[in-house]
């Protein structure tokens, strides 16, 4: 069974977006992302602790912006297309 991680999106007092990512295994297990790269490897590592089975519930306060959030999913595109890249050039390489 996999370990439900919860990620919301919210924006702090100066109007900048940021990620507050929970493990519901573990209570009292929030952190705070404040950047795409921060969380992928905050979420590598929980996956990690629950051998590679975590299922990722996203969802947004209501202050946080459309704009935001598509701003978040940008970020994340981006950085699944640069860990492709990697992942390619990698195995070319062997």
């Amino acid at each position: 069974m996999s370990a439900m991680i919860t990620s919301v999106i919210k924006t702090d007092s100066s109007g900048q977006w940021y990620i507050e990512l929970t493990d519901l295994a573990r209570a009292g297990s929030t952190e705070i992302c404040l950047d795409i790269d921060e969380y992928a490897q905050k979420i590598e590592s929980l996956g990690y602790e629950h051998g590679g089975e975590i299922q990722v519930l996203w969802s947004a306060d209501s202050d946080v912006t459309p704009i935001q959030i598509h701003e978040v999913r940008q970020q994340i595109m981006v950085y699944e297309a640069g860990q492709e890249t990697l992942k390619e050039a990698s195995s070319q390489n062997q």
